[in-house]
């Protein structure tokens, strides 16, 4: 991984990325951490490996705090914030940027609570963290963002609907956060390399990703669309609150 932001530029910050302790979301609480935000280290069921990452941050000599939750449970979403206060006293950066839909064994409508209501619920509870000046990213895919103009895979319908669901619903609580002094913003990627949605969909359809990297010329990786998502936390808010990566002329885009 490259230098993405100036070294310093974020001392001070504080950082909460959903789903940051691998992938994107590892990638880019990694950037911040660089950059000199103290940062919040989130996961699901995967303690050991947050805890490995976290452990890699301090060496960088910024806090890191390692916070286990549910996001699709409200108690346990409000424990993580209630460290979050008691150890950083609030927060300046919101990365949204856990999703899912597509594990086997949940509920029909997993990818709903996890992909629209959850991510309301998160900034929700972090909305008394957030000052003025603060800012909340979203991370999506252009499968999802482009949905209702654009026909994506079948396996991946429900998850890209739930996406844009939730999309939508937090789009319509710009006013609110403008309000608040907040900025918001949407990253929209294509498929990434090396994720594990990827990974999942040219299981179910095998060849997917070729035929995706063919018509789009190139696919990123992991590590280039975190440091887009990582930018979007700190660069000027784009128009229509949207930053677009890699190509969406096969989108409409």
């Amino acid at each position: 991984m490259t230098q993405i932001l100036e070294p310093g530029s974020l001392s001070g910050r504080r950082a909460l990325v959903t789903g940051s302790s691998r992938g994107v979301g590892a990638d880019t609480v990694r950037y911040f951490a660089e950059a000199g935000a103290d940062v919040v280290v989130n996961f699901r069921n995967k303690a050991p490996r947050a805890e490995k990452l976290a452990a890699q941050l301090r060496e960088l000599g910024v806090r890191a705090l390692v916070q286990g939750a549910d996001l699709t449970d409200a108690e346990s979403l409000a424990g993580m914030m209630a460290e979050i206060q008691a150890e950083f006293g609030g927060l300046d950066i919101l990365v949204l940027n856990a999703s899912g839909g597509m594990e086997s064994g949940m509920a029909e409508d997993y990818a709903l609570q996890l992909n629209r209501d959850a991510q309301l619920a998160v900034l929700d509870a972090a909305l008394p963290l957030l000052g003025e000046g603060s800012r909340v990213v979203f991370v999506t895919s252009h499968q999802a963002h482009f949905i209702n103009t654009t026909p994506t895979m079948p396996e991946y319908e429900p998850v890209a609907r739930s996406k844009r669901a939730g999309e939508d619903a937090l789009r319509a609580r710009i006013p609110e956060l403008a309000e608040r002094g907040i900025e918001f913003v949407v990253v929209s990627g294509d498929m990434i390399e090396g994720t594990v949605t990827a990974t999942l969909l040219n299981r179910l359809n095998p060849g997917a990703i070729e035929e995706r990297r063919e018509q789009a010329g190139r696919l990123y990786n992991v590590a280039e669309f975190a440091a887009e998502v990582a930018l979007a936390a700190v660069e000027p808010v784009p128009e229509g609150h949207t930053r677009l990566v890699g190509d969406t002329s096969s989108f409409g885009g």
